[in-house]
């Protein structure tokens, strides 16, 4: 898999090794012998000039053709024969070989010394040509021979801006896209397909808008769960706020006899009224953040269950089936009151003559609790609507708000589980909670 981490420390890398190389072999190329002997117009072509001269002319000329050399480039030059002898007096100076003598480290020399050979087209007759250039000589034609050297490095860089250019907008323009994605989440005009192709990139960009994605799909999610529960809760409110209205216009004209009567009906209406609020306010905090994922004592759990459903219901019996061992993740309020609802639910439709049934079991990974009813179940047409806000299946004559199944499947949501419903093949109704074993944070 490609890395946007590796990319850039090996452009960087491939850019600083460039212009490093360049440096090294510019430095070493214009201090080559073959450099100099082919770049320096003082040598260019002299070997070739002064041999037609010496087998055409005589070592006269030759000589003054030297001298000329010298004079118009400060170069000293002598050229031996394959004897090994000189063929012309040349134009080092006398001094120069006692003074190379006593210098027994060449880089001290005030000179830099050159050797060339050259064959004669004509003669076939080999010359070993010696150069001396001094070293203030050797520093100016560098300095006026480095057009090639900077053209090079002037091309280097244009490459290595190229690089970076594509470096750069490979970087910017996904943190653009991304950008432009944040700012349409903040203004509710998010598209989930806005950022698909930026997803296949296969770095650490495309890692971010596959999380991105997903994080935009949740929360168009919960914005769009939040509003329906406020359309949802608006409507549900009205009906008791209406009977409240109603009855206080009636006890406002009604004799104090008749007013005695409709108090306990307004005490009703008002308790109506808060048993919703609290569902809506307990189905709302399953939204907050519950903190870190810890131990759940599930035996401890079950067992406050059946005290409470003792108090609730008396003429009920409760069979809880607990596989011993069982280690679970979670968050127990909220795990409890998921339960709760559950249990509620199946003692509003169990006969008394039967136990409502709860197992806790293991299968493989994930943790089964499941509470069975032996009441007349649901139809299978609305089996997938149950569990939604404020939803009652049509002939339920059981008091209820519908929050119920919906505070269990959002509990079971943030245990990255999910709420299982069905009608139990024996007879009644069976939800189930399946939950992994491990939990994070959420």
């Amino acid at each position: 898999m490609r890395s946007l981490f590796w990319r850039i420390l090996a452009t960087f890398w491939l850019a600083i090794a460039l212009v490093a190389g360049l440096f090294l072999l510019l430095g070493r190329a214009l201090n080559q012998d073959a450099w100099v002997l082919s770049m320096h117009p003082g040598l260019d072509g002299l070997d070739s000039e002064w041999v037609r001269r010496y087998e055409h002319d005589g070592q006269e000329a030759a000589q003054d053709f030297l001298e000329q050399r010298k004079r118009r480039y400060r170069i000293d030059t002598q050229v031996l024969g394959e004897s090994g002898q000189s063929l012309v007096r040349g134009t080092f100076p006398s001094r120069a070989a006692a003074f190379e003598a006593r210098q027994h480290d060449e880089r001290r020399l005030p000179w830099r010394r050159l050797t060339a050979e050259y064959t004669s087209p004509e003669s076939g007759e080999s010359y070993l040509f010696i150069y001396r250039i001094p070293h203030p000589e050797l520093a100016a034609w560098h300095r006026g021979s480095l057009f090639w050297p900077l053209s090079a490095l002037a091309i280097a860089l244009v490459v290595l801006t190229l690089f970076s250019l594509l470096l750069t907008l490979s970087i910017t323009r996904p943190l653009d896209r991304l950008r432009g994605a944040v700012h349409d989440l903040g203004q509710t005009a998010y598209q989930q397909n806005s950022l698909a192709r930026l997803a296949t990139r296969r770095d650490e960009l495309g890692l971010l808008a596959k999380d991105f994605n997903r994080m935009g799909e949740r929360l168009q999610g919960l914005i769009g769960s939040q509003r329906q529960l406020l359309r949802d809760v608006s409507h549900e409110l009205r009906s008791p706020l209406a009977r409240l209205r109603i009855a206080l216009a009636l006890a406002e004209r009604a004799s104090p006899a008749e007013r005695d009567k409709l108090w306990p009906r307004l005490s009703q209406e008002c308790d109506r009224l808060e048993a919703l609020i609290s569902e809506i306010l307990a189905l709302a905090r399953l939204d907050a953040d519950t903190g870190a994922a810890q131990p759940v004592d599930l035996a401890v759990l079950l067992d406050k269950l059946q005290e409470d459903a003792r108090l609730t219901a008396p003429e009920q019996r409760l069979q809880i089936d607990l596989e011993p061992g069982i280690q679970l993740m979670g968050w127990p309020d909220m795990l409890e009151r998921a339960l709760d609802n559950l249990l509620r639910n199946a003692l509003r439709f169990n006969p008394p003559e039967q136990p409502v049934l709860i197992r806790v079991q293991r299968q493989q990974q994930r943790l089964l609790l499941s509470v069975r009813d032996h009441g007349p179940g649901v139809a299978e047409a609305h089996l997938q609507q149950l569990g939604k806000p404020f939803f009652r299946a049509p002939g339920q004559s059981a008091a209820g708000h519908g929050l119920g199944l919906a505070i269990a499947r959002r509990a079971a949501q943030r245990h990255s589980g999910e709420l299982l419903l069905a009608n139990h093949p024996e007879g009644g109704f069976v939800a189930t909670l399946s939950l992994p074993l491990k939990q994070q944070a959420s």
